[in-house]
């Protein structure tokens, strides 16, 4: 199969229309290729994760979706409109509302002089949400409710009197407070304790179903992608090198960056050799060599399990 893959990670029948969908994306600054030839789709209620170190693209891929960067090739499009440029205010406006971010820095995401208050209750007054005092008091209510956090106890703190956790509940609430259709949760629990980055998860993947909202995971950490997401796309060097059905990639992992991704994972039945990390480091640095060159062939390995052949 010498062809890219277009408009889905998949070939199969899609379970319902996407929201939002890449169709070979790239960017490009100055000589350096952030993404090439990047195709998928963001459907209602599913998840899909980006996994893959840092400077893989991942990022840069959010940030075009999020309409905070633009595409040097490639189309976009909202509900089946060609949106790559920038045109019709009034669908861009729709876009914008319709696709919310959730940042990966839950301490710098919330401005420290207001309340939490503030924070929720803005969004529902600018969207139309809210056009009283008490249907104010009563979304932000609901909303912090809705992520897990007692709005009696929450809504007059300010952000320093807040968890690291508990403010990225609230930043997660702010975003639905836009009522999306689309979340884009760039690497959500990098910055939080390991403890609780389980629980965040699992509020993510409940909103998704119970909202059906699409929703795109952005990690480096391939393990949790299984917590969150239906589908996965592993990328390397700009490229998605292995993607598919989350379960069957990461159970019959085929490209070896994706292979290298897991080994890293850690096992608790696996005791620490000395020496382990060098030979370790020795193979890491020879999957990236043969993985890192640009290749347009494109296996399919599975019923939904595509990988990209290595380069040259």
């Amino acid at each position: 199969m010498n062809a890219q893959p277009s408009l889905s990670v998949d070939g199969a029948e899609a379970l319902s229309e996407p929201v939002v969908k890449l169709d070979r994306i790239e960017r490009s600054f100055g000589i350096v290729q952030a993404l090439r030839g990047i195709s998928l789709a963001l459907k209602p209620g599913r998840a899909l994760a980006l996994v893959g170190e840092s400077g893989c693209g991942k990022t840069t891929c959010a940030r075009i979706i999020a309409r905070m960067d633009e595409p040097t090739a490639g189309r976009m499009y909202f509900r089946g409109r060609d949106i790559t440029q920038p045109g019709d205010r009034a669908v861009e406006a729709a876009y914008r509302r319709a696709v919310q971010m959730v940042f990966q820095d839950p301490f710098a995401s919330l401005n420290p002089v207001f309340s939490i208050q503030h924070h929720l209750a803005r969004p529902l007054k600018l969207h139309g949400h809210a056009r009283s005092k008490a249907e104010e008091v009563s979304g932000v209510a609901d909303l912090l409710a809705s992520v897990g956090l007692d709005p009696v106890v929450t809504a007059a703190k300010f952000p320093h009197e807040l968890s690291g956790g508990q403010r990225q509940r609230v930043n997660i609430a702010r975003a639905l407070a836009v009522r999306p259709e689309v979340l884009v949760a760039d690497e959500p629990t990098s910055m939080l304790d390991v403890s609780i980055r389980l629980g965040i998860l699992e509020l993510l993947s409940n909103i998704k179903r119970e909202r059906q909202l699409a929703l795109l995971y952005i990690t480096h950490d391939i393990a949790t992608a299984a917590h969150v997401a239906e589908e996965v796309i592993v990328m390397f060097a700009g490229q998605m090198v292995e993607w598919g059905d989350t379960e069957t990639v990461i159970r019959n992992a085929r490209h070896p960056y994706t292979k290298l991704l897991l080994s890293a994972v850690p096992d608790p039945d696996r005791p620490f050799v000395p020496g382990d990390s060098a030979r370790f480091l020795g193979h890491a640095e020879e999957v990236r060599r043969i993985s890192r060159p640009a290749s347009d062939t494109v296996e399919q390995v599975g019923a939904n399990h595509f990988i990209r052949a290595l380069g040259a």
